[in-house]
């Protein structure tokens, strides 16, 4: 199994919007390298869910339902989608602050390639951020 991280701007999609919708196929990815990263996104794996310029936070994880299709908000075929759906909300979301004060973490895409919308993480990184949210 992969692990991932995945960024969204509450004011566009909120974790409360996500769980309410109980599914959703992840679009608006228009940037190569966080396309290919959805590309290699299998069924069952585990994502992390934040919520970007607005809290900066790790709020939830979700799972990958269905693996990578045409992104049907585009016909260019640049760009695709897979499904998510939630698993769990946070206990205590886990702020950008604490994941860049965290020297385990000093390596993650979050920290070093800010804009990236999409990104994988090593289990040993997304364990340590669930543990930082329990």
């Amino acid at each position: 199994m992969n692990h991932w991280l995945v960024k969204s701007e509450p004011f566009k999609y909120s974790w409360e919007k996500f769980n309410a919708d109980g599914r959703t196929f992840w679009d608006g990815v228009r940037n190569y390298q966080a396309r290919n990263n959805l590309k290699a996104m299998k069924e069952g794996d585990l994502v992390l869910f934040y919520h970007s310029n607005e809290g900066k936070n790790v709020v939830g994880i979700a799972k990958v339902v269905k693996e990578f299709y045409q992104d049907p908000t585009t016909d260019d075929a640049n760009w695709v989608v897979v499904d998510l759906a939630p698993v769990e909300t946070l206990k205590n979301p886990v702020s950008l602050e604490q994941i860049k004060a965290e020297p385990s973490l000093a390596d993650i895409s979050l920290v070093r390639q800010g804009r990236l919308s999409v990104m994988p993480l090593k289990a040993a990184e997304f364990d340590k951020i669930l543990e930082m949210g329990a």
